[in-house]
């Protein structure tokens, strides 16, 4: 545990890409394997236990402070790390008990023994071993330890560094660590150990590869695409579509579909699953997974009411049927074909999969019973292709992907092959109605606001924004927040209508989880309208009409 505290504050000390990878790589060399195995998943973002409620935490340290439990909430609000506050407001540690479960042992111990037999334990023996930690632990302890206890321990660091360090230690490539984590969890000091083999290692079946990510283009005319990618001829462009990415990976006599998370799906979409097996054996393909209805497409909105259920039923598979469409070929034959020209990926593509996205839609229904291939966008020129773009939000589609054709799949978000040429985002003012306070370094100012706009005389509520103001617009909305106070409810407030803001989003969709029966993707501030009162807010007449004008037949 001890050595864990220290990574954790050397990498939250440093914004420096090699010290952090200097520290992974010194940790993982230093603590025994399973210690290592338990804190690769906490750096990697898997799911983490929690074995304590915040609340519990919150009210046994008023008790053992003598604290009122509204000051250690005011404390919270103004601090805005709950671990923090509380390792600020705690007494000095005393020695340790002999008989306190953390006062030895590593990280697997900690997290497999204490804290995850903690999570079905009465409050008693909560409270017990808790209050035994804080007698032990010092300030910088207390604060790793209540995030692996609350299992929100997040740590500034990315797959990519972690898989570099790992790559480092083992002696092989990054892309070959990258691929090595990829797939079913290292949950043990053998598997943890099996990762650093210098040697290759057999590829399990169901692993996916690491994903290829694309970059967004700052400036998006012809132009500017012109000056910064040069001939359109190097260049391959496809519709970027509003699904979710994917991996289908065929080999053996196994099927499986991986999302970017690098989680299994096939619970989720049996279907696609499904087709999947009509694939060769040593296949894998990189792609959409699409909701596709009476030959159009549903969006992710409707897509996200599939994923991550682990039954889906008749009748969501029948209201939401999905497809997967790829876009790239990874692998054939049991061959990595990743550093082989896309040029060359796109022809043996469209030999496997020869029926394209477009035959569903134009009333094959039979096409989605088997995976099917993106269409390649035409266009001679830039300014032809910014013309395709312009038809994005008809098509159901958020833009276009453009590709270099001499480009290989590389790993992660490698700028410079693959771009995002998306379509400008849609827009509408709005007016704050309620506002909460931040957490982290926007602690004690109120900077989540849930926006609003007009229905027959009234506002009512279509978004919450966390994005897009400056740090000084944000102290200045914080005073007119509290000056313009109606109601508290805890942390929220709920203000007089005075300020108005541009809202960007990505799509509108129909919700039953909204009063006003909209709900907006991605929602985020442009700017603060100080032009505008809110009389000159927009209509939720606007949204249903861009909702509209977006469901029409695509692609």
């Amino acid at each position: 545990m001890q050595r864990f505290t220290e990574l954790y504050w050397r990498l939250d000390a440093t914004s420096r890409t090699g010290e952090k990878i200097a520290a992974l790589r010194e940790y993982f060399a230093a603590v025994p394997a399973e210690d290592a195995a338990c804190a690769l998943a906490v750096l990697s973002g898997g799911r983490q236990v929690r074995a304590v409620s915040p609340a519990q935490l919150r009210a046994w340290a008023a008790e053992v402070t003598g604290l009122p439990p509204w000051l250690v909430e005011e404390c919270y609000a103004h601090v805005g790390d709950l671990a923090e506050t509380l390792a600020l407001v705690l007494p000095n540690p005393a020695p340790a008990d002999p008989g306190d479960a953390t006062a030895a042992g590593g990280l697997a111990e900690l997290v497999r023994t204490t804290i995850q037999g903690l999570r079905s334990a009465d409050e008693r023996r909560k409270k017990d071993v808790v209050l035994a930690a804080w007698r032990r632990l010092a300030a910088r302890e207390r604060i790793v330890w209540h995030k692996l206890l609350t299992g929100g321990c997040r740590v500034g660091v990315s797959r990519t560094l972690v898989a570099r360090a790992l790559a480092e230690l083992a002696g092989v490539d990054p892309a070959v660590m990258a691929h090595r984590l990829m797939g079913d969890p290292v949950t043990d000091g053998a598997a943890f150990s099996r990762l650093l083999a210098a040697a290759p290692e057999t590829v399990d079946d169901r692993r996916p590869y690491p994903f290829f990510l694309a970059s967004a283009l700052d400036r998006a005319t012809p132009q500017d695409v012109a000056a910064d990618l040069g001939d359109r001829a190097a260049w391959q462009a496809e519709w970027k579509w509003d699904g979710m990415r994917a991996q289908l990976v065929r080999r053996g006599g196994d099927v499986t579909l991986w999302s970017r998370g690098a989680e299994p799906v096939n619970e989720a979409f049996p279907d696609v699953a499904r087709a999947g097996g009509t694939l060769p054996a040593g296949t894998v393909l990189d792609g959409e997974l699409l909701a596709v209805r009476d030959r159009r497409l549903l969006g992710f909105t409707a897509l996200a009411k599939r994923a991550g259920r682990q039954r889906v039923t008749k009748r969501l598979l029948a209201d939401i049927p999905c497809v997967f469409v790829a876009y790239d070929l990874l692998e054939a034959d049991g061959a990595d074909l990743r550093g082989r020209p896309l040029a060359e990926r796109r022809s043996l593509l469209e030999t496997l999969v020869p029926d394209c996205f477009a035959a569903l839609l134009a009333g094959d229904t039979a096409a989605g019973d088997r995976p099917l291939r993106s269409p390649v966008v035409a266009g001679d020129s830039w300014e032809a292709l910014a013309a395709r773009r312009a038809e994005s939000r008809g098509r159901g589609v958020e833009g276009l992907m453009l590709k270099r054709l001499a480009s290989g799949y590389g790993t992660g978000r490698t700028r410079g092959d693959w771009w995002k040429w998306k379509i400008e985002p849609l827009e509408i003012d709005a007016v704050l109605l309620y506002a909460q306070a931040g957490h982290g370094r926007r602690a004690g100012l109120h900077s989540d606001y849930t926006l609003g706009v007009w229905d027959d005389g009234r506002l009512v509520t279509v978004a919450k924004a966390y994005s897009g103001l400056t740090d000084a617009e944000i102290v200045e909305v914080d005073r007119i927040v509290r000056a313009t106070t109606l109601e508290k409810h805890g942390p929220v407030r709920i203000c007089r209508p005075t300020l108005v803001f541009q809202l960007a989003f990505e799509g509108v969709a129909a919700s039953t989880r909204h009063k006003s029966g909209i709900a907006v993707r991605f929602p985020r501030i442009v700017r603060w309208r100080k032009d505008k009162e809110p009389a000159d807010a927009g209509c939720l007449a606007d949204l249903r009409a861009m909702m509209a004008a977006g469901d029409t037949d695509g692609a």
